[in-house]
């Protein structure tokens, strides 16, 4: 019998990961609070369902890929009472850690099985079944959600058998990542300001140690102008204040987060919150 899966959010990740499960041949029905957005999911081959309610009824397994944790409880509250027997909830949006332990506790209190799935990559790797799946809980839900994380990630690191450990190692992630981004946008600004091709910059780099993919394709990005969003910068500063919680209640200092988020807010303030990551070059 094919699999069920419902995916609750049809933005930029959760239309590439719907794409993901459809190749891999389960049966996917999608919702969006914004409709137009789940729509073109239908002739995919995806169910578009009007309702949550109508998108979990029968699913095996429900996704939720929303923007933070208040939107995925009000989604997800009211359904959880009709939820299939045996499903498991994969919760793969980015909440931070108070957020996965409120979503874990609706989910006990409902006697609903939790997998914590948060996802490392952008638009493209959803798009083509290459995210990194960062999963924790209980070892007995794995062999039931193997199918569906196998067909959106390329490959599923299990945390712990801790929900919420990883939505903490998607935090740790994304730290790094704000500043890896935030630094090439400095050097590109830099080079420009001293008069040199800022394309040198990634000539310079490129192939040694300090290089990387992600290097390379956000700065020529930069470079270009092209903002076109993998992941909204506005998303980007939203992840940045859930990490700069974390590092406060973990006792560790904020001093680069605070100056990756006032950047992130510069860049979103001068009307690019919509675009690229890459567009906090606007920034400096």
């Amino acid at each position: 019998m094919t699999l069920s899966v419902a995916v609750l959010g049809t933005g930029i990740m959760g239309t590439g990961m719907t794409h993901s499960l459809l190749r891999a041949g389960l049966d996917v029905t999608v919702w969006n609070r914004s409709a137009d957005k789940a729509a073109p999911l239908a002739a995919d081959g995806a169910t578009v369902a009007s309702s949550p309610e109508e998108a979990v009824a029968g699913a095996d397994i429900v996704i939720t890929m929303l923007y933070d944790a208040d939107s995925v409880a009000a989604t997800v509250t009211p359904l959880l009472s009709a939820w299939k027997p045996g499903a498991v909830w994969v919760q793969s949006s980015t909440v931070g850690v108070e957020g996965v332990a409120r979503l874990a506790a609706l989910a006990a209190d409902a006697g609903v099985d939790f997998l914590d799935a948060p996802v490392l990559g952008t638009k493209q790797p959803a798009e083509n079944g290459q995210l990194v799946v960062l999963a924790s809980g209980p070892s007995a839900l794995r062999a039931r959600v193997a199918p569906v994380l196998d067909a959106i990630g390329a490959r599923t690191q299990w945390v712990s058998e801790e929900p919420g450990d990883g939505s903490k190692l998607k935090l740790v992630a994304n730290a790094w990542i704000g500043v890896v981004v935030n630094g090439v946008a400095q050097s590109v600004a830099l080079a420009r300001g001293l008069g040199l091709d800022p394309a040198q910059f990634l000539e310079a780099v490129a192939g040694g140690a300090v290089d990387s993919p992600y290097v390379q394709a956000k700065g020529k990005a930069m470079i270009a102008g092209d903002f076109d969003p993998a992941f909204a910068l506005d998303g980007v500063g939203k992840d940045q204040r859930l990490i700069a919680d974390a590092m406060r209640a973990a006792g560790t200092d904020t001093t680069l987060i605070e100056a990756v988020i006032d950047r992130v807010g510069a860049a979103s303030a001068a009307g690019h919150g919509d675009e690229d990551m890459s567009a906090v070059i606007h920034a400096y």
